[in-house]
């Protein structure tokens, strides 16, 4: 997965407060997200509606989301981690607000993605997750495969599972954990 990622800040010197870092973060997590979706769709899985890429990419988002919350798990103490997966999360939530807008029209889309993202948390929470790797185990990857497979059109589902697993999981964790590295939020990549 080639995309170009910004994790520098314009002025070096200043400190970087919660609200800048988690910007760029969503930004190039967002980035992350669309790449993936593009990829799918090159691969010619079914994706007939804008709503429904807003759905795959809620699920997207949702799983790097919890991706987070897995590491920070690790790095940082509980306060620091709710403020910085808090904070993701609503940021992640106004991407959702305005791109599902431009497609579907007026409305609130922020809301049901914040209690889809709960759901998700919670649906994750029961799975295997490496911690010497950070990476998620089978159990994780065949959730975020199924969620996916589900948001996808009826045609390919069966087939999708394999390739978000095999294929588009593992690239979408290098480049987002290239990201985190570069943001010191994870230590080194793999």
């Amino acid at each position: 997965m080639r995309i170009r990622l910004k994790t520098k800040w314009n002025k070096q010197e200043r400190e970087v407060s919660l609200e800048d870092t988690v910007s760029v973060l969503a930004f190039n997590t967002w980035k992350i997200g669309m790449q993936t979706l593009l990829e799918i769709e090159n691969e010619n899985f079914q994706t007939d509606t804008q709503m429904q890429r807003v759905m795959i990419m809620e699920e997207i988002m949702a799983f790097m989301i919890h991706v987070l919350d897995r590491i920070a798990h690790d790095v940082l103490n509980d306060e620091d981690r709710s403020a910085l997966i808090t904070t993701f999360a609503l940021k992640i939530a106004d991407h959702v607000q305005d791109n599902a807008r431009d497609f579907g029209g007026p409305g609130d889309y922020r809301n049901p993605f914040i209690n889809k993202l709960n759901q998700r948390m919670e649906d994750y929470a029961d799975t295997t997750w490496g911690k010497i790797a950070q990476e998620p185990g089978f159990s994780m990857s065949l959730a975020f495969g199924n969620f996916i497979a589900e948001a996808v059109g009826p045609r390919d589902r069966k087939w999708v599972l394999d390739y978000i697993q095999r294929t588009l999981m593992p690239e979408l964790l290098t480049t987002y954990k290239k990201v985190l590295a570069r943001l010191g939020i994870l230590e080194s990549h793999k």
